[in-house]
């Protein structure tokens, strides 16, 4: 399942406002002392995306990377956008180098 939330479709709406509707890109992004984390990005899409519409929107993810996802859910709030899948997307333990694994966001 691939969800946005009505507060990302009014934020969304914001951004295209004065500029044409492009294709938004779900991509694993590196991470910092937490790990890997999805984001967005405005990009074309791929022969192995899959693509979504929603809310007159077209999202694109690669297939692999949502098929691991499984349930995606792009929401709005005070600090931006946040993506958030139903399974982990990283590794267990988390942590950095110089920080004692236990840095604090």
């Amino acid at each position: 399942m691939f969800t946005v939330t009505d507060e990302a479709k009014k934020e969304l709406d914001v951004f295209f406002a004065d500029k044409e509707k492009t294709p938004v890109r779900v991509y694993l992004a590196a991470g910092g002392c937490a790990g890997p984390r999805l984001a967005l990005a405005l990009d074309d899409p791929m022969d192995d995306d899959s693509q979504f519409d929603e809310h007159g929107f077209k999202f694109i993810m690669e297939a692999a990377l949502y098929e691991k996802a499984q349930d995606i859910t792009i929401d709005a709030g005070y600090m931006g956008f946040t993506v958030e899948s139903t399974v982990p997307l990283a590794p267990a333990g988390g942590g950095c180098a110089g920080c004692g694994g236990g840095c604090h966001a």
